[in-house]
């Protein structure tokens, strides 16, 4: 039986070894040159978009908020994995988050990235974005601090502020490794300068336990905060289908639901390249699937009670919306929204689905369709019929919406690639831990 020393060396070189010797494949380039593509296209539907206007994009009146403001709720929710996993499951203490904390950490990083975007061009003259922020200006204009828009800049910065210290901060000990395990000089300079000059010492050992949970502290909060002030945007209207006390919950519910879809999304394909299948076993799976289905539930109970309130409150226009959605000329946004939101996710019930890669990548795959299609549905459905029908319209995304949303897409994946090959993915620091308490225990 090999000690536990050997057991923690063992891990470190292979876990290193994934970053500083695996050699890199052609596979790796291929799929880095497909999602770069994205990236390119991405500049090209901004460039064209600073060029002549956001009329360029499908939005028109009444849908004032198209493919923009879909994507960047959708972006935003897939972010909130990355800290539900890492700081809430931290202060917990679910050491299953162990395993797979550093990839949703870098996944919530490049997800909040890509929906930062959406906001400021939506902007229509994003070069002026910091009349949002309260600086001290010669001519007194200060932020409208009842704009849900204001509201959005202080949430997003923050969670995306913390997010990313919180995850630096972990990496730090891992940094360290790699450069004492790196054989050529210039990649020991670079991990060493990230590293910030650690040596494991035990002061260095209680100071980065103390920040790693007071700033797990910081971020839980957020989970429930960010999206809950993304949802205000809708709340504070008077818009039938919008105009609710249930969205916070709701949204934040269905945010850590898409966003563990995408992690289950990204996670099977790079364990299975990577082989990893022993570090993240069926048992990560299975939790992961089961917080999965448990928000799902909740994101069901949601769509429940909007049809309920639709009823109970005898509005007249609560009721139209309700069977608009259904029926209405986008009837097709409603059914996909309850087909993979409630439908699908109702095989992880069974845990044989919850431990088999295939169907859970397909489920995750799915979820993250039907969580956009629900996105697309609560902006451009409740928005193209309102209180008056001679102001009716109907939207339709150009192509530059598809082009910009798809571009974010191969930033997102281009990011994602970049991370796995450059910095560890698992953190080697974490694991070493807990296999040195579980070697104690037994």
């Amino acid at each position: 039986m090999p000690t536990t020393v050997q057991t923690c060396e063992t891990l470190s070189e292979r876990l290193s070894a994934v970053v500083l010797k695996r050699p890199t494949k052609l596979g790796w380039f291929t799929c880095l040159a497909i999602s770069f593509t994205g990236v390119l296209m991405l500049n090209v539907a901004i460039s064209w978009l600073l060029l002549r206007g956001v009329g360029v994009w499908g939005i028109n009146e009444p849908v004032a908020w198209g493919f923009a403001i879909v994507n960047f709720v959708w972006w935003i929710g897939i972010g909130h994995a990355g800290t539900f996993i890492s700081a809430i499951l931290l202060l917990l203490h679910q050491h299953w988050r162990t395993s797979i904390n550093r990839f949703t950490e870098a996944m919530t990083l490049f997800a909040v990235a890509c929906a930062a975007l959406f906001p400021l061009l939506h902007l229509g003259r994003p070069w002026v974005f910091y009349f949002l922020l309260p600086y001290p200006d010669t001519m007194r204009l200060w932020p409208q601090w009842r704009s849900p828009l204001v509201w959005d800049v202080f949430a997003v910065s923050t969670y995306f502020t913390v997010s990313l210290v919180y995850w630096y901060i972990g990496l730090v000990p891992d940094l360290a490794t790699m450069r004492d395990r790196a054989t050529r000089r210039w990649i020991k300079v670079l991990y060493g300068i990230g590293a910030l000059g650690w040596r494991g010492s035990a002061k260095h050992w209680a100071r980065y336990e103390m920040a790693y949970l007071l700033l797990a502290g910081l971020a839980t909060p957020l989970v429930l905060s960010v999206h809950s002030v993304v949802s205000l945007d809708f709340a504070v209207a008077v818009l039938p289908g919008w105009h609710s006390t249930i969205f916070p919950p709701y949204f934040v519910a269905g945010a850590i639901f898409s966003g563990f879809a995408m992690v289950l999304t990204l996670l099977i394909p790079f364990r299975k390249i990577y082989k990893l299948e022993d570090v993240i076993s069926e048992r990560h799976l299975d939790l992961a699937s089961k917080v999965m289905l448990a928000t799902g539930l909740m994101v069901a109970l949601g769509y429940a009670s909007e049809h309920w309130m639709a009823w109970y409150s005898d509005e007249p226009n609560e009721e139209f919306l309700a069977l608009n959605r259904m029926l209405g000329p986008y009837w097709p946004v409603w059914w996909t929204t309850m087909t993979c939101n409630i439908l699908v996710p109702q095989l992880l019930w069974w845990r044989r689905i919850r431990t088999s890669p295939l169907p859970l990548f397909i489920i995750s795959l799915l979820v993250n369709v039907g969580m956009w299609a629900e996105r697309y549905m609560i902006v451009v459905v409740s928005l193209h019929r309102d209180f008056l029908p001679s102001s009716w319209g109907k939207f339709h995304g150009t192509v530059w919406d598809w082009a910009t949303f798809g571009g974010t897409i191969g930033l997102f994946f281009t990011l994602m690639f970049l991370f796995v090959r450059l910095l560890p993915m698992i953190p080697i620091a974490e694991l070493r831990k807990q296999t040195v308490e579980e070697g104690k225990e037994v």
